[in-house]
């Protein structure tokens, strides 16, 4: 038996290096998911009831550390790479702050490990103490690795409405990441979208497929970029960024005449975001060519 199992690990192995694969792997440990790739961690998915909601952190690059950060003094409400929002029908689903609102994962299954890609599905409610839940929401999650230098987050959410739904103007909503320091614009770093536009002066409040985030640490350019798939509702949003490290595509900070966002009971929206983790700079990581990939997918 242990022969057998030896050499089916053995072939496994020779399968992944003969095809330039990566063996990408998802595990529990207590309340995170670790996704490794080649071993090497990745990224970990924490799901945990004492957080405000699921995040990913660290989300490591080819430096091996994490092109994010964790939060800080100013803005203890940016954890990492994240989805959530705020004016949800009164309630808070973003800043800290459990009794405002909470983003809790009812279940998270690990569909596919050990191959070229880890699959999980995570079903949350959104929930605060006295009132009924407004949404609920499964999230499909696929990692894996293009290339020795490049990471991969594929994060597809499906949110349905479980009453009507009005979300008031606020820049603190859906998909959004907060870089490490390190790479933010007021220490070097770049922060350019796909017509070329950079920094905050020059991206913010700009309709834009994809961002890109990137900055020297280390001796070694490295970046984190944020796509939009063109099925999404409101594609392109606009995006609210921050030269300090924010950068986020939503399209409740600009409602056409100031309205509110209104959403039926019943209603779904199926958002789709690519993450690319990257060695090098926007063009050395081909990212508007990794666009033209993902739209026709």
């Amino acid at each position: 038996m242990k022969k057998i199992t030896f050499l089916c690990l053995f072939l496994l192995t020779t399968l992944f290096v003969a095809t330039g694969q990566s063996k990408v792997t998802a595990e529990y440990l207590g309340d995170k998911i670790e996704f490794r790739v080649n071993g090497n961690l990745f990224t970990t998915y924490i799901v945990s009831d004492f957080e405000k909601y699921p995040f990913f952190y660290p989300v490591n690059g080819p430096s091996n550390a994490s092109v994010t950060s964790m939060r800080n003094a100013n803005y203890p409400h940016h954890s990492s790479l994240f989805f959530g929002c705020d004016k949800v029908n009164g309630g808070n689903y973003w800043q800290e702050g459990l009794e405002r609102g909470q983003i809790i994962s009812l279940r998270a299954d690990i569909l596919e490990t050990g191959g070229d890609k880890a699959v999980v599905e995570n079903e949350c409610i959104w929930t605060r103490p006295g009132a009924d839940a407004p949404v609920k929401d499964k999230r499909i999650i696929t990692v894996n690795a293009p290339s020795a230098d490049k990471f991969q987050i594929d994060f597809e959410i499906s949110m349905e409405m479980l009453m009507d739904v009005t979300i008031e103007k606020t820049n603190h909503s859906l998909f959004s990441g907060r870089m490490d320091p390190d790479l933010a614009v007021i220490n070097g770093g770049t922060m350019i979208n796909a017509e070329g536009d950079t920094g905050e002066k020059g991206t913010f409040g700009k309709r834009s497929a994809w961002m890109d985030y990137h900055g020297n640490r280390m001796g070694k350019t490295e970046g984190m970029a944020i796509m939009q798939h063109p099925s999404n509702e409101w594609f392109p949003a606009p995006w609210f960024t921050r030269d300090y490290g924010f950068f986020s595509p939503t399209p409740m900070y600009w409602p056409e005449n100031d309205k509110n966002t209104v959403l039926k009971k019943g209603e779904k929206i199926i958002l789709r975001y690519r993450v690319l983790v990257h060695s090098g700079d926007h063009n050395q990581a081909g990212i508007a060519n990794e666009f033209e990939k993902y739209k026709s997918e």
